[in-house]
């Protein structure tokens, strides 16, 4: 199991509650204009989190976003900005990933070592990893995962929980 701050929470044993101000403002953001062509959408998207609508940045959400919910890792997303003929570099994949990231637009999933996912929905969740394929899927938001956050240590607050259930396929 690893544990990453991935979703706020206001106390150590309770998460922000739905309806809450942030998680209005993250739906607001990605979902804002769904009636807008693809290109302005994502523009709006990109204002409301407070960033430059460049056209890197938009060209990598179109290929993040354009596809509806899913977990890359920032070198499929490269390859993919590259098949499209997109001339960025890894780098920029990287520092936009981050940006997006800490305007709340993605959520950083750690599996390991140096292995980050980028999640494109930004509602609390908790995830499954599946060791064969490297692939991250979706725990349904029903299912319990935790029944208790722990108390921190003296002299910390928790910032954020997110648990990822590693799997593999049962051997005969």
């Amino acid at each position: 199991m690893t544990i990453t701050p991935a979703m706020p929470v206001s106390e150590p044993q309770a998460a922000e509650p739905e309806g809450s101000d942030m998680e209005s403002r993250l739906k607001q953001m990605t979902q804002s204009g769904a009636d807008l062509p693809p290109r302005q959408r994502f523009k709006k998207m990109l204002r409301h989190a407070r960033l430059r609508p460049t056209n890197q940045r938009m060209a990598l959400a179109n290929i993040l976003f354009a596809q509806g919910n899913r977990h890359v890792t920032a070198e499929v997303l490269y390859d993919e900005a590259v098949a499209a003929r997109i001339p960025l570099s890894l780098a920029t994949v990287y520092n936009t990933l981050r940006q997006f990231t800490e305007a709340g637009l993605l959520r950083q999933i750690s599996v390991g070592g140096s292995k980050s996912y980028f999640d494109t929905n930004p509602d609390e969740h908790h995830h499954f990893f599946v060791q064969d394929d490297d692939a991250l899927l979706d725990i349904p938001g029903g299912e319990a995962v935790l029944s208790k956050v722990p108390q921190a240590p003296e002299g910390f607050e928790i910032v954020g929980v997110a648990v990822v259930v590693r799997l593999r396929r049962k051997r005969r």
